[in-house]
């Protein structure tokens, strides 16, 4: 089994982007990629971060054991007129190649409307660069989201269509997490001159 940690990346509580990732949490345990125990939702909506820096780090030193111990991390990122929205960026300015370093990252962009691809893009530019996560190539984007995803399953096609999507990608995760988990071991993250990406 895997450990894998989901982050729902907006400041609001009870967000879409949280309904989101416990879908997903509960998808990894029901395909048998992970377990109760092995698979987390950090929500930044109902854990905030404050804002960086801070002299209080509110819960980071508990998100940062949780991302230590993960083998994979998904990162939903709501798009706010057009960009990924303030919570998860912060978050990225407190991860370090310590909690992501060679992990692979499945990045899932969220939208009430028709969008959700800006936060891709803007993530996969810069999140990753002194943190060292791994974007796999695979990504997702929840459109409409408040008509998906919910209890009881709709019977449109773009539910549908999505749920099948998401088993897909969190298998193509599953694979990347099991690949790149000896990998880790054998590269030296200590390296002062090398601590920050280029």
């Amino acid at each position: 089994m895997l450990n894998f940690v989901l982050v729902a990346g907006s400041s609001r509580n009870n967000s879409q982007s949280g309904k989101v990732a416990r879908f997903m949490r509960q998808r990894l345990i029901e395909l048998g990629h992970s377990s109760e125990d092995l698979c987390t939702v950090l929500d930044l909506g109902q854990a905030p971060l404050p804002l960086w820096p801070s002299t209080d780090n509110g819960p980071w030193a508990q998100y940062a054991v949780r991302l230590q111990a993960a083998d994979a991390v998904v990162i939903l990122a709501p798009e706010w007129n057009g960009m990924a929205c303030p919570a998860i960026k912060n978050f990225f300015v407190y991860a370090s190649k310590t909690e992501l370093a060679h992990k692979p990252g499945l990045l899932v962009g969220v939208s009430s409307g028709i969008g959700g691809g800006y936060p891709i893009s803007e993530l996969r530019a810069s999140s990753y660069k002194n943190c060292r996560l791994c974007y796999i190539p695979e990504q997702l984007i929840v459109r409409n989201v408040e008509q998906q995803l919910n209890q009881p399953i709709a019977s449109e096609v773009d539910d549908q269509r999505l749920r099948a999507r998401i088993d897909y990608a969190l298998d193509v995760l599953q694979k990347y997490s099991a690949a790149l988990k000896p990998l880790r071991t054998s590269i030296d993250l200590s390296l002062p001159e090398f601590a920050n990406g280029m």
